[in-house]
C-alpha cells in the first residue's frame, strides 16, 4: 500500500483528490493538511511514502516544505502540485527535492502516474515540460546574478512568509514558537538581506516571487 499526505488550502480541492487517488485500490491518503507549517508537524508523525503538495500555501509554501523535506533526506517522495506553469517554479520544485511537478490543468492520470513514478524512484514532469526544459532554464541560472533570497536562513524563509501575509510579530512568534525579541531581530536581519525597508516591499517582493498571492 501506498501512503499519501495531501496538502492543499482549498477543502474542496483536497476532497476532490481524496477521491481520484482512494480510486487507486494501492492508494491509500493517511491524512491532510491546509497549512505549510502544519504539514512539516504531521508529515513527522504520519510519515508518509508520498506528500503532494501545492506551492501556494499559507504559513509556508510548498517549494519550502520540499526544500525541508529534501533536507531531512528520510522524509517521503514530494510530488507538488500547482497551476504554476512557469519554468521557474518547476525548476526550483526540483532542485528543492522534489521528485515530481504535475499542472492543475493537467489530466487525473498524470497525478496518479506522478505518484507511481515517485514511489520508484524516478522523476516526472507534467507536459509541456521536460528535463531538456530544465537544463535549458538551469544554464540560464548559472549565469544570473546571486538569488538574495538564498541567502536567508530557513527561520527567516518562514518569517518573511509569515510577515508578508500580515501577522505581526508577536502572532509570527506564537506560531513559531519564538520570543517576540527573537522574531524581530530574525525579520530585522531578514529585511536587511533583501534590501527591504518596509511592509509595502515586502508584500511586493513576496508577491513577485510568488511565495503569497495577494487577491
Amino acid at each position: 500500500m501506498i501512503t499519501i499526505m495531501l496538502v492543499e488550502d482549498h477543502n474542496v480541492v483536497r476532497q476532490g483528490l481524496r477521491a481520484l487517488l482512494e480510486a487507486e485500490p494501492d492508494f491509500s491518503i493517511i491524512g491532510e493538511a491546509a497549512d505549510g507549517l502544519e504539514a512539516l508537524d504531521l508529515v513527522e508523525r504520519l510519515k508518509p511514502d508520498v506528500l503532494i503538495l501545492d506551492i501556494m500555501l499559507p504559513g509556508l509554501n510548498g517549494l519550502e516544505v520540499a526544500r525541508r523535506m529534501h533536507q531531512n533526506g528520510s522524509g517521503p517522495r514530494v510530488v507538488v502540485l500547482s497551476m504554476l506553469s512557469d519554468e521557474a517554479h518547476v525548476y526550483q520544485a526540483m532542485i528543492n527535492g522534489a521528485a515530481a511537478y504535475v499542472l492543475k490543468s493537467g489530466d487525473s492520470e498524470d497525478l496518479v502516474k506522478a505518484v507511481r513514478e515517485a514511489v520508484a524512484g524516478r522523476r516526472y514532469l507534467s507536459p509541456p515540460f521536460s528535463e531538456q526544459i530544465l537544463d535549458a532554464y538551469a544554464q540560464k541560472r548559472r549565469n544570473a546574478s546571486l538569488d538574495l533570497y538564498e541567502t536567508l536562513t530557513a527561520r527567516e524563509r518562514e518569517i518573511l512568509q509569515l510577515a508578508a501575509e500580515g501577522c505581526t510579530s508577536a502572532e509570527i512568534a506564537d506560531r513559531l514558537i519564538i520570543s517576540p525579541r527573537t522574531a524581530e531581530t530574525h525579520r530585522a536581519n531578514m529585511m536587511r538581506k533583501l534590501g527591504l525597508h518596509n511592509q509595502v516591499e515586502l508584500v511586493s517582493y513576496c508577491v513577485r516571487r510568488g511565495i503569497v498571492n495577494i487577491t
